[in-house]
């Protein structure tokens, strides 16, 4: 693509748009697995690392395996993560992300940090509410 039509492009997405794919795209990655996934895979201060499909569902306490699969499967094809197939026995599958996919982990780590750090300060806004 060239450089105008990636600038053109660029100011054609509005995510205020009904009809703006971006909208898709925000609402995929505001998912919490899809968060979470990234999160995982991303590390916490290293530059990300590959990880197995059971490694991951063992970190990401409470998803199902179809969720799991769903969510991986969905970053694969938006281009945020690679899956690879190592012919051993049994066959191996691990996941990664891709550069794109460490980009939007720098903001999804963010994300993770502030509502664990704000969490007990949520929690008692909650209580404060429902007592009135």
């Amino acid at each position: 693509m060239t450089t105008t039509k990636a600038a053109q492009a660029k100011v054609e997405y509005d995510a205020f748009l009904a009809a703006c794919p971006s909208r898709q795209l925000l609402a995929r990655i505001s998912d919490k697995w899809v968060v979470l996934v990234l999160c995982a895979l991303g590390g916490d201060d290293s530059p990300g690392r590959a990880m197995r499909y059971s490694e991951i569902a063992r970190l990401l306490a409470g998803v199902s395996q179809k969720m799991l699969t769903q969510t991986l499967r969905s970053l694969e094809r938006d281009g945020l993560l690679t899956r690879t197939v190592t012919p051993t026995v049994p066959v191996t599958v691990s996941y990664e992300l891709t550069d794109l996919g460490l980009s939007l982990h720098h903001m999804t780590r963010g994300l993770r940090s502030w509502a664990q750090t704000h969490m007990a300060e949520v929690l008692a806004n909650r209580d404060d509410y429902d007592a009135r």
